[in-house]
């Protein structure tokens, strides 16, 4: 019992140390990038970078309850307290499960983002939507409430899915690039592979949803929000104003 805890324990660390030297690796090469190309920045009148310090410690403090969820995840399935075992990495099943872990995580997201922001439970997500203007380091500056619902799916998705642990692994560190570089503040992906009838989104998809709050909740993808209505009215629109195909920039 004491061994398998202990390797709980020192997978939860492992995990946690690499989620955090990603988060301030990319998000440092971000700043960089962002620093050489101010006219990209999508809120021009707003300056989220002055709240750094206090979305840095935020994030911190909950990558705790993040990567317990991921560390979890990956631990059921080498312990084998699931439904199914993982099938062989190397096959084109891996690419399948890649696809419905993907998939499935945007509906997780969505729903569970919207029952945040019911009345009862906004309190728990109201540090988020501190940052009006997101930037690198807004992406896991919320709370421990907020962290577990938007993550738990890499705890629980492993017991009904065969997930290979690192499957779940690409899946949680796409997630992360796509999350810090979606905050980041600054367009550099709006094209015609970003709005309709595309589902893909680019970096205004979530800073609507920063701006104006009650708009474009998914995460990867907009087919949820098109359905349900609750795309930002102007996101099409926008982002076909500066696509990047045609060498336009959100400034311009």
């Amino acid at each position: 019992m004491t061994a398998t805890i202990l390797e709980f324990l020192a997978i939860w660390a492992a995990v946690y140390a690499a989620t955090v030297a990603a988060y301030f690796g990319l998000g440092n090469l971000l700043i960089w990038v962002n620093n050489r190309h101010p006219e990209r920045r999508i809120q021009p009148l707003r300056r989220g970078e002055k709240r750094a310090r206090e979305e840095i410690l935020n994030s911190l403090r909950s990558l705790i309850v993040t990567c317990f969820c991921l560390a979890g995840g990956i631990f059921v399935q080498l312990q084998g307290w699931t439904l199914w075992q993982a099938g062989p990495l190397l096959s084109w099943w891996t690419l399948v499960w890649f696809a419905v872990s993907v998939v499935a995580f945007d509906t997780w997201f969505y729903w569970g983002h919207r029952l945040m922001h019911s009345k009862r439970l906004y309190k728990f997500h109201f540090l988020h939507h501190r940052s009006v203007a997101p930037t690198v380091w807004s992406q896991y500056s919320d709370g421990e409430v907020d962290a577990f619902v938007m993550q738990s799916f890499y705890l629980f998705a492993p017991m009904i899915l065969p997930l290979h642990p690192l499957v779940l692994i690409a899946h949680r560190t796409w997630d992360h690039i796509n999350g810090q570089i979606g905050h980041s503040g600054f367009e550099y992906f709006a094209d015609q592979t970003t709005r309709f009838p595309s589902p893909m989104v680019c970096v205004t998809f979530h800073d609507q949803h920063h701006e104006h709050f009650r708009y474009n909740y998914a995460n990867f993808f907009s087919f949820w929000d098109r359905l349900c209505g609750t795309l930002h009215p102007d996101y099409d629109t926008k982002v076909q104003s500066y696509d990047v195909s045609s060498e336009k920039t959100p400034a311009e």
